[in-house]
């Protein structure tokens, strides 16, 4: 897979726009805040692939790129609380549309900020994610964020919990720095 051959494709904000999965998908997943546009845009070398903001919750469909052999979602950020309860109630639409609609869902990478530990909605995910099978992997995103120490203590704290049991692999990651995007390629290719 080239990884600087990625388009964006469009985006959906409920799930009966939701095309057919006609490729396997890739899904971006994570909370309001935890980085996963400036991941997607480091990870392709792209400085405005997906759309980058200071204000949490900024995407609220699911977005498509596509590659030649994959698609990569990128899900709408969960457990932003500035939302309003219609908002919240098509985000959760979508959300179980897009899980429950027969997709070719290959790998789900679930972003966890590595500063914190999970959130109570970062743990249902991690829970849905194990209960349903999907394969993931958890990439610890803001890894640059930590002195040392505090990296080191938070290497281990995320290595002994029991909703990451079942990730696949744990990869820490800085969309600033560009620490661990050669592992995570390198994991996805392997994937495909």
């Amino acid at each position: 897979m080239n990884f600087n051959n990625v388009a964006f494709e469009a985006s959906f904000g409920t799930s009966r726009q939701l095309p057919p999965s006609s490729l396997p998908e890739i899904v971006f997943a994570g909370k309001s805040n935890v980085g996963k546009s400036s991941l997607l845009n480091k990870l392709f070398n792209r400085k405005n692939l997906a759309r980058v903001s200071s204000v949490p919750g900024k995407t609220t469909t699911v977005n498509f790129f596509k590659t030649d052999d994959v698609r990569f979602a990128d899900l709408p950020g969960y457990g932003y609380a500035k939302r309003s309860k219609s908002e919240i109630e098509r985000w959760s639409e979508l959300m179980d549309g897009y899980f429950s609609g027969g997709r070719k869902i290959l790998l789900v990478v679930q972003l966890l900020d590595m500063r914190h530990p999970p959130t109570a909605d970062d743990k249902v995910m991690l829970n849905f994610l194990t209960e349903t099978g999907f394969p993931f992997i958890a990439v610890l995103t803001k890894c640059d964020k930590l002195k040392p120490t505090e990296r080191k203590r938070q290497s281990e704290y995320f290595a002994n919990i029991p909703e990451l049991k079942n990730a696949k692999t744990v990869i820490e990651c800085s969309s600033e720095t560009g620490e661990g995007m050669d592992k995570l390629r390198a994991f996805l290719q392997s994937e495909i």
